[in-house]
């Protein structure tokens, strides 16, 4: 995200969140002269980065905009194009600002700004979404006739077209991923235009999330509307036709063909990890190591293999729709024994491990352990089952630092469901500490998105692996004294350095 300037260098930290992951609001209004200064004030209070799309106002709206003691971005358009135009307009300057989302929100007061945070939340909590904003108490709110008849229509024939159910199809609050949306050059210019944009992003896969926003409407006499009962019903009809003979030869087609490359993805991975490890590694391992003795040199041997097996998945074959990258900004070479520790979100964590260099060790689960597949690999490279307890394998692993091994730990214990970073056990701290070595903070993004916790399916998305400087005996004491208060410490730091890693990645998703 580039730079920009914030008056009085004060930004709060929903503020700086919101920069961080590259979300800009955008208004766009036809003469609200009597709500608008309220709402971008109210606004900026909430996001840095606002920019208000003036489509052609013959009011005074500019006059006060420019009274505001906070300035918006402001986009002019000369002549009134219609919300469609001016939507395009503010998202096209956004991507141009180097914004990945944007939060629109009405210019009339309906909106709440302060529900901005509720957007930001679900951004976090389902990355590269589009998120729409469900007006709470709709059904008994004062509206017109007309207005809960356009919604409850548009609501039908949105499933249709998409084969998803929303109930509030028409709300002007939501969070775009700009970077997804497509169709805009066929964008119709009025506020159909919202519908449209959220059928062609259902089209491409992007996914569709609700979430509750509160809503408010004014007194009937003070409202101001520009909705042209029939006009706008006839436009909206046709849009509708056409978008229904779309679904047919686009919209259908275009799911069938992500469902099964879907399908296709996780039973190539699948098969992939079968026959490497049954039909070849396997077998490898145990002609490998019947010849002759088992000596050092064997045992190292093996562990090259490993990692010429984990490099050959990620590097150099590399799994269908995941994306690998790996930043290691302190030239971290391995050649110093480390008790090496990393989050835990998915099966795919170990490869990168491996990959990293040849002398590792890795504590396993006693599934890993007692595995018939590959148990036979992993115990002759002198892999530990971690619930045997530090204290009973501390002797072997002395042994194995001793021999220049890192030892890699998964203080979580067990896989995240959601990708937040769980209690950190002791044990990893523990080792370092008794045998006075380095700790090693790996940090590893997108492999329980890729491949969730319980997941039958293999999704499209970037796995990114952060090598973190080594922290030494000294500086762990004064993490805490305590291996609970060292623990305790590292995971708040996992926290941060995990969301940081989030939020530049998820610009991009």
């Amino acid at each position: 995200m580039p730079e920009r300037k914030i008056e009085n260098n004060m930004i709060t930290d929903q503020q700086q969140l919101l920069r961080d992951r590259g979300i800009c609001v955008i208004i766009p209004t036809f003469n609200n002269a009597g709500t608008i200064a309220d709402v971008v004030r109210r606004t900026l209070e909430q996001c840095c980065d606002v920019i208000v799309v003036c489509d052609g106002c013959t009011d005074d709206t500019l006059e006060r905009l420019g009274k505001l003691e906070k300035k918006p971005e402001i986009l002019e358009l000369k002549k009134n194009s219609g919300k469609g135009i001016a939507l395009k307009e503010g998202f096209r300057y956004a991507l141009k600002q180097g914004f990945s989302y944007a939060i629109t929100l009405d210019g009339d007061g309906q909106h709440y700004p302060e529900d901005i945070p509720v957007l930001l939340k679900a951004n976090m909590k389902h990355p590269g979404a589009l998120i729409v904003g469900e007006r709470k108490n709709l059904e008994s709110a004062d509206r017109s006739g007309g207005s809960k008849f356009a919604n409850s229509f548009s609501n039908f024939w949105f499933a249709v077209q998409t084969g998803q159910y929303l109930k509030d199809t028409q709300t002007g609050y939501r969070l775009y991923p700009l970077k997804k949306l497509r169709g805009l050059s066929l964008l119709t210019s009025r506020y159909e235009a919202e519908l449209e944009l959220m059928v062609f992003a259902s089209w491409h896969g992007v996914k569709l999330v609700s979430e509750p926003v509160n809503v408010y409407y004014p007194p009937r006499e003070e409202r101001v509307s520009h909705f042209r009962p029939g006009k706008d019903f006839a436009r909206i009809t046709i849009l509708n036709t056409v978008l229904c003979v779309l679904a047919v030869i686009y919209g259908l087609p275009l799911r069938i063909f992500r469902g099964l490359m879907t399908c296709f993805r996780t039973v190539y991975a699948l098969l992939f990890f079968l026959v490497t490890t049954m039909f070849m590694m396997t077998p490898l391992v145990h002609i490998y190591l019947m010849i002759g003795k088992i000596t050092e040199k064997k045992k190292y041997n093996l562990h090259r293999i490993l990692n010429f097996m984990a490099k050959f998945v990620l590097v150099y074959h590399k799994i269908p729709g995941i994306k690998y990258t790996q930043n290691n900004p302190h030239n971290e070479d391995f050649s110093k024994p480390a008790v090496i520790i990393c989050n835990h979100q998915s099966h795919l964590d170990l490869m990168p491990l491996l990959a990293l260099t040849p002398k590792i060790i890795v504590l396993t689960a006693d599934w890993v352990w007692k595995n018939p597949v590959y148990r036979y690999t992993i115990r002759n490279a002198e892999f530990l089952p971690a619930s045997s307890g530090v204290e009973a394998i501390m002797p072997q692993l002395k042994s194995l630092i001793d021999r220049g091994y890192s030892i890699a730990v998964y203080p979580e214990g067990t896989r995240s469901m959601d990708c937040r970073i769980n209690r950190f056990h002791q044990g990893a701290f523990h080792i370092a500490g008794t045998l006075g070595v380095d700790v090693l903070p790996l940090v590893i993004y997108g492999s329980g998105k890729a491949l969730p916790k319980r997941g039958r399916k293999l999704n499209r998305w970037p796995m990114h692996l952060e090598i973190d400087r080594r922290i030494s005996p000294e500086e762990m004491l004064s993490y805490g004294e305590t291996f609970r208060e060292q623990a305790s410490y590292l995971r708040k730091y996992y926290i941060r350095r995990y969301s940081a890693i989030a939020n530049r990645i998820e610009q991009d998703v």
